[in-house]
């Protein structure tokens, strides 16, 4: 693998900290800014929003430079919106900190991920953009129980700054390490949207929303399911997230290694898996040692269908692949939005706080089905492609040998 994917891991090692390690210190900022909790709870919805929006906004922005460029100019954005948080003297510059940060992540994995293919041999494109990708789960695993320590150690605010001089680092690795490589001509706007007509490049996003969705519906309430339910304390679910974070690394690497020889078989797997997983874990919530060990197959199972995704989007848009890379970044985090509204709703109706357990696995099933419709309309697609003209259009071709 080219050394050019350890920069880009390093900026996704940023991203992935300061995406996910505010929650752990919603109560030392609510607390600064003297603010309710759920106020407060507006740093991580913010974020969310800002990644739907920014992926697209800034990617559009982007048309007009080189790729290498754009990822430059995309880390000194997110260097800035932690910045900022750093610095915030009132919770309104936080917030605003939060969103200019957010605007980075997903172009910067969409247009990551393009890069990370194009560095590689066309057998290699899903472990390359698995690489990529492991800065974001090796983030959950150090970079967030790291950020949660030192911040209730020392103060939040030194979290954030060390979150942008990660920044720095990743600001640097890819000034020095990724290759310049041209601006493609002929790509205009008008390209990039064309590929969402296509109806397979649709489906992909709605299984990232549905599947990933699946996940955090049941990962996003793991405290009081743990501590209510399984009866560990409070201070041993930072312990479990770090056990979520290992499968993750698991799953990631796993995914992208066997999405290369059989995409479809591989997302087939990982969301029936998921699925189960899913439902059985209303039952292992229970048990203390089961619970952990269903935590860390939601993790590995979840993120085993990253590359896979990400890669079908690159397949089936092939030659303005960027924007919706991009979207699909975007669609990661309104899955995580979707599912845990719908797991809160639930738990609210006094189901108990397993329930959204069975949300996550109703919407992992979803995915499959819709895995299994996308392949059922690609095989139609070829048979009536070389009925009619002998021979199968490019990104077809492309899917059909990664089954």
């Amino acid at each position: 693998m080219p050394l050019a994917l350890l920069a880009l891991a390093i900026g996704a090692f940023g991203i992935g900290t300061t995406e996910f390690v505010i929650m752990g210190l919603l109560p030392e900022v609510a607390a600064d800014f003297q603010v309710s909790i759920p106020t407060a709870g507006f740093l991580v919805t913010g974020y969310a929003l800002g990644v739907v929006l920014g992926a697209p906004l800034m990617t559009v922005l982007g048309t007009r430079v080189t790729r290498k460029r754009m990822l430059m100019l995309l880390m000194g954005l997110f260097i800035l919106g932690n910045a900022v948080s750093a610095v915030a003297p009132v919770f309104g510059v936080m917030l605003a900190g939060r969103v200019i940060a957010s605007l980075a992540h997903g172009a910067f994995f969409g247009i990551g991920s393009v890069v990370a293919a194009d560095l590689v041999a066309p057998q290699k494109k899903a472990g390359a953009i698995a690489t990529m990708f492991t800065g974001l789960t090796v983030a959950n695993v150090v970079g967030v129980p790291l950020g949660t320590y030192i911040g209730q150690s020392v103060g939040w605010r030194t979290t954030f700054f060390i979150v942008a001089a990660l920044g720095v680092v990743g600001l640097l690795g890819v000034a020095k390490l990724v290759p310049e490589q041209p601006r493609a001509e002929g790509v205009r706007l008008r390209h990039e949207l064309a590929a969402f007509r296509n109806v397979q490049v649709l489906l992909a996003m709605a299984m990232t929303v549905l599947g990933f969705g699946g996940v955090f519906a049941a990962i996003t309430y793991i405290t009081p399911m743990m501590t209510e339910i399984a009866g560990y304390s409070a201070s041993s679910v930072t312990w479990l997230l770090v056990l979520f974070g290992l499968g993750m690394v698991g799953g990631n690497l796993l995914g992208g290694k066997f999405a290369d020889r059989h995409l479809m078989p591989m997302l087939y797997i990982s969301l029936g898996a998921l699925a189960v997983v899913l439902s059985l874990f209303t039952l292992t919530a229970h048990n203390k040692l089961a619970a952990a060990v269903t935590i860390v197959l939601i993790g590995g199972l979840g993120f085993a269908t990253v590359p896979p995704l990400q890669k079908r989007v690159l397949d089936q848009a092939a030659g303005a692949p960027t924007l919706a890379s991009a979207v699909n970044i975007g669609a990661f985090n309104l899955g995580n939005a979707l599912s845990a509204w719908l797991g809160g709703i639930v738990i609210a109706a006094g189901l108990g706080y397993t329930a959204p357990n069975w949300v996550g696995a109703a919407l992992a099933a979803s995915a499959l089905a819709l895995a299994v419709l996308s392949s059922g309309l690609e095989r139609r697609t070829v048979t009536h492609s070389r009925r009619v003209t002998g021979h199968v259009p490019e990104p077809v071709a492309v899917a059909e040998a990664r089954r």
